[in-house]
């Protein structure tokens, strides 16, 4: 199982496993620093000042080495742009190895992104100067992402097909229908892929009523062994809460490999317990 990945466009060789922060997550920027001291380069931060934010600030000559991906929310070009400027400014940086279209949910908000006056147009202008390296999609709707990432939704002729780099989207052992539905469109593209909620929000490490005599979940870091296992995903990210969540993850660097074919099977069949128990999957 490869540990590293090319994404493309100039941005570094990324560990597999990467880091995220979101609007709850604890960890401090000395943590943050203490991802990347063990390898992991892969920071994904959610927009709001944090621990993240301030680790990737402080970086200095180390920062060509670190892969840095940012959520826009913005939907116009204005927005976009104004977005941009303000997290250049917080991340102490002259350009963002990645910004995704943050949680594109439905076709009328990706028409209005690649409309007339929308982000899309910015973040093109943003490319070409070299503020951002690759533009990519966050989406939990596996169909519609996959139909803008294989461009079959078109803004105004005078822009041609948009075109993206990177998709991000849910994959774990309790989620799998992006190895039908989004997987065989990127593979056919070459756009790399990074996953997450691994853990399915931490049910993948909790019992079912349907578990076998003696059963024990295993470890979170297994999860995302499993996401990594997949030859489509080129990472995964984590989010752990706290320094001690961190630590355990990052026991996967010390372990890389595939699971085993009996792991995989147990993975995957807790998977589906937790699938039919642990509420609605969309």
């Amino acid at each position: 199982m490869r540990k590293f990945v090319a994404l493309g466009n100039g941005t570094p060789p990324v560990c597999r496993l990467g880091l995220a922060t979101r609007g709850g997550t604890r960890l401090a920027a000395d943590d943050v620093r203490h991802a990347v001291d063990h390898g992991v380069n892969y920071l994904n931060w959610c927009g709001h000042p944090d621990g993240m934010s301030k680790a990737i600030a402080a970086l200095g000559a180390d920062r060509a080495q670190v892969f840095v991906a940012f959520q826009l929310s913005a939907r116009t070009a204005t927005e976009a742009s104004a977005e941009l400027d303000e997290v250049l400014r917080e991340l102490k940086t002259e350009f963002v190895d990645a910004a995704t279209f943050y949680y594109v949910e439905a076709e009328a908000e990706w028409d209005r992104i690649i409309g007339e006056g929308g982000a899309y147009q910015a973040m093109v202008k943003a490319r070409q100067e070299g503020k951002v390296r690759l533009l990519g999609l966050t989406s939990h709707q596996r169909p519609l992402a996959a139909k803008i990432t294989a461009g079959e939704l078109q803004g105004p002729k005078s822009q041609g097909v948009p075109s993206l780099d990177l998709l991000m989207i849910r994959y774990n052992a309790a989620h799998r229908g992006a190895e039908e539905e989004v997987f065989p469109v990127t593979d056919a593209l070459g756009i790399p892929v990074v996953t997450f909620t691994a853990q399915r929000w931490g049910a993948l490490k909790e019992a079912t009523p349907a578990d076998p005599m003696g059963f024990s979940p295993p470890l979170p870091r297994a999860w995302y062994r499993f996401a990594l296992s997949h030859p489509s995903v080129a990472a995964t990210l984590m989010a752990p809460e706290n320094r001690e969540e961190l630590e355990d993850n990052l026991a996967l660097l010390e372990d890389w490999r595939e699971p085993s074919p009996q792991e995989h099977t147990l993975l995957a069949e807790h998977g589906a317990r937790v699938r039919q128990h642990a509420g609605t999957f969309w």
